[in-house]
């Protein structure tokens, strides 16, 4: 088998691993969400990640583990990606489901790609924008539950719009990523934005323990365990070394693998049901996804 279709292989399944790991995420989030405060949790979890990733980082170049001139986006990273995203995460898996929780938060590419036209202004294609209008379509459908208003207002579901608020975060710290690998490593970037927001996670965790302290047991540590290393650090290493052999956009494709994962994970382990406004907004998300990450990685090759 040639060299270039073995790495293509190799990077498909990294990347498969990568969406399959941070599914895990979620469906555990919604299944502990009675066990332990989301605050509480996600300081757990982050506090494991940040010991992978001191250890990863010992023996590369000083630069590497210094924040240097990036105070400001590094910041941006952690209050985003660190200090938003997973409390947000878990706060509305407590009042959703997985499913729910995969389909909307896969709109984050399409968010993404939004933000960094606006941003960063990074080529933002005519099939992106039919993509985002799709993948738009899809939420809108997930949080109507496919039904239109009738002589009153909408009333989303609370936890789904918490999950759009997750996606929207973690999109505007991916763009912050972008900007900031031109010249720092990933692995650099990741850890010292946790870093720099872990302790606002643990003295938010301290406030949220006194009032709602978490049922600790042999299961719930080790589930902490799990998620800091497996979802937050392995997910992190394979889809960067799936990115490295498939490309950005190729990479983003399979992004759209997650909800797939979590509705499968969903209904094997949680009892959830897949309904009709589950197919319908997960097939317009999907379709969106698809149509934006492939037109957008043709106006990148076009453009270089």
């Amino acid at each position: 088998m040639p060299s270039s279709r073995r790495d293509t292989i190799r990077g498909i399944v990294l990347v498969n691993i990568a969406t399959c790991a941070w599914a895990t995420n979620i469906i555990l989030g919604r299944y502990l969400r009675g066990q332990i405060g989301p605050l509480t949790l996600t300081a757990a979890r982050y506090g494991v990640a940040s010991v992978v990733f001191a250890l990863l980082l010992r023996g590369k170049p000083v630069a590497d583990r210094r924040v240097g001139t990036d105070l400001r986006i590094l910041t941006l990273m952690a209050l985003t990606g660190i200090v938003l995203f997973a409390p947000a995460l878990y706060f509305g898996l407590r009042f959703t489901t997985a499913i729910n929780g995969t389909l909307i938060n896969s709109v984050s590419p399409l968010l993404t790609a939004v933000f960094a036209a606006w941003l960063i202004r990074e080529p933002f294609s005519a099939g992106q924008v039919a993509g985002a209008l799709a993948a738009l379509g899809g939420v809108a459908v997930l949080l109507t539950g496919g039904r239109l208003p009738s002589g009153g207002a909408l009333s989303p579901n609370p936890g789904d719009l918490l999950i759009l608020f997750a996606a929207t975060a973690w999109s505007l710290y991916s763009v912050a990523v972008r900007k900031i690998v031109g010249h720092r490593s990933p692995l650099s970037a990741t850890a010292l934005s946790m870093f720099m927001g872990l302790p606002f996670l643990v003295i938010a965790a301290l406030v949220e323990t006194a009032s709602s302290p978490a049922a600790w047991s042999p299961a719930l540590i080790g589930i902490i365990l799990y998620l800091g290393v497996v979802p937050a650090a392995l997910g992190f290493l394979c889809w960067n070394a799936g990115v490295k052999r498939l490309g950005a956009g190729g990479a983003m494709v399979f992004y759209n693998t997650l909800p797939l994962y979590g509705a499968l994970f969903g209904f094997l382990f949680l009892g959830e049901t897949l309904g009709p406004a589950h197919l319908a907004g997960g097939a317009l998300i999907l379709a969106g996804g698809l149509v934006s990450a492939m037109t957008g990685k043709k106006k990148r090759q076009e453009t270089v």
